[in-house]
């Protein structure tokens, strides 16, 4: 029987296969933001259109070309999130986090979409890791921000990754910037593609991050934005970059980073890798001092950055390197008859109410069938029912990594269950060295 249809161009399916993988990492981010003093937010998958249109900026690629926006049956348009920092700005001006104790720490992991070709790295839909830091405005919190971005790559032992930052500088400073901008490109109008003549009027700023070869060929000799930075400025990222190089953080300065949203002020930065292609940003953000007042709140200065998972796990490939799968069987427990099978259920689901991931046969297979079953699936621990167990009250425990079997008593089974698996991390004979975890990590012991 032919398909009905199949997964919409730019989208893709997550396996049980990758589930597990992937939640793993996503419990890693939330637990290096926790440690930094971030708690997760979570926002609608779509807002009204004037918020990216306002906070974005009307002259990126990314209102002009790349949301999905849509009138909903009241007439108003709507765009699902083609980004995540607009709707937690949104939501800390409408529940008035700005009246609690600043700087309010925000984290999120988002699926956002954006209408544009897919290809490595960059899906239509895809998943984003962010955090914000709202009501800060000392080059601390920039340093912090890209400390907790280094932290992630650290944590997950990927190589390769370098920083880039800039300034872009604030309003003031930037208003003789634009001004040497379009006198520059207004020398190039004749080469400009109709996106940037239309951008040079209103942002010249905009040009620099067009896609277009040419453009870019032309950008490449423009004026430098670190030329006309104010005296704050200045001071701002000097100080930024004595507290990464007080980290040990290592970076360089790339005065021709200035990042796709029109929100950014000030500090710009970018993890690059070369194992993923042209797209070899994986993590970027920077200072967004203006976009709360732009919103319609108070003047609050704000930063943070995105990080896509889809390329983070490009690059971990790249490397070699394998996530830990959270999830899969801890014990299967086979039953030889259906007397056993009863005591077998019954014993799966004290385990369960233990938070133990325990199967058993549900479908009256053999018990050679259900031992290939239970290899098939990645049980952890075997264990085989039948009458003589039940008879004897205990029932050998095989560990499936070690082979080494333990006689554990049926009453009190999840208990004795759970001192076993302690005793075999004990002796290190629970870890599986294909991906590193072990049965400490999965009972939290």
């Amino acid at each position: 029987m032919a398909l009905l249809t199949k997964a919409v161009k730019g989208t893709q399916d997550m396996l049980p296969e990758e589930t597990g993988k992937q939640r793993f990492l996503e419990n890693t981010l939330f637990d290096i933001a926790a440690s930094f003093g971030f708690r997760e937010i979570r926002t609608p998958v779509f807002e009204h259109t004037e918020l990216f249109q306002r906070g974005v900026g009307e002259t990126t690629d990314v209102v002009q070309k790349e949301m999905y926006t849509f009138d909903d049956k009241g007439g108003r348009s709507i765009t699902l999130r083609p980004e995540g920092t607009a709707g937690a700005v949104r939501s800390f001006l409408e529940h008035g986090m700005f009246n609690d104790a600043l700087p309010k720490k925000l984290c999120y992991l988002l699926n956002c979409y954006r209408y544009e070709k897919p290809q490595a790295g960059r899906w239509r839909e895809f998943q984003q890791f962010g955090v914000e830091t709202l009501g800060a405005a000392s080059p601390a919190a920039d340093a912090e921000i890209i400390s907790l971005a280094s932290h992630i790559f650290e944590e997950l032992d990927i190589s390769g990754i370098s920083l880039e930052i800039n300034s872009i500088g604030c309003p003031e400073c930037r208003k003789n910037y634009h001004a040497a901008l379009k006198e520059y490109f207004s020398a190039h109008k004749d080469s400009l593609c109709q996106t940037c003549l239309d951008r040079l009027d209103k942002n010249p700023m905009r040009i620099l991050d067009c896609k277009s070869p040419v453009c870019k060929e032309i950008a490449a000799a423009s004026p430098v934005i670190l030329d006309y930075l104010c005296d704050d400025c200045k001071a701002h990222f000097d100080a930024v970059k004595n507290y990464l190089d007080g980290m040990c953080i290592e970076y360089a300065v790339n005065p021709r980073i200035v990042r796709g949203l029109d929100y950014y002020t000030r500090t710009v930065f970018e993890f690059i890798s070369s194992e993923i292609g042209a797209q070899g940003t994986v993590c970027g953000g920077g200072r967004y001092d203006g976009l709360i007042e732009e919103l319609g709140g108070p003047v609050i200065p704000a930063l943070g950055f995105g990080l896509g998972t889809g390329r983070l796990k490009l690059v971990m490939e790249s490397q070699g390197k394998v996530l830990p799968d959270d999830s899969g069987c801890d014990i299967y427990i086979a039953p030889m008859d259906t007397e056993a099978g009863i005591r077998a259920m019954a014993l799966v689901s004290e385990l369960r109410s233990n938070f133990v991931s325990a199967q058993t046969d549900i479908v009256g297979r053999s018990l050679k069938a259900q031992m290939k079953y239970a290899d098939k699936i990645g049980a952890r621990y075997t264990a085989v029912i039948g009458s003589d167990e039940i008879a004897q009250g205990t029932v050998n425990v095989k560990n499936m990594l070690s082979g080494e079997s333990t006689p554990v008593a049926l009453e009190d089974f999840d208990e004795g269950f759970i001192r076993l698996c302690a005793q075999d991390a004990a002796k290190g004979i629970g870890v599986d060295p294909e991906n590193g975890t072990g049965f400490s990590d999965i009972f939290g012991l």
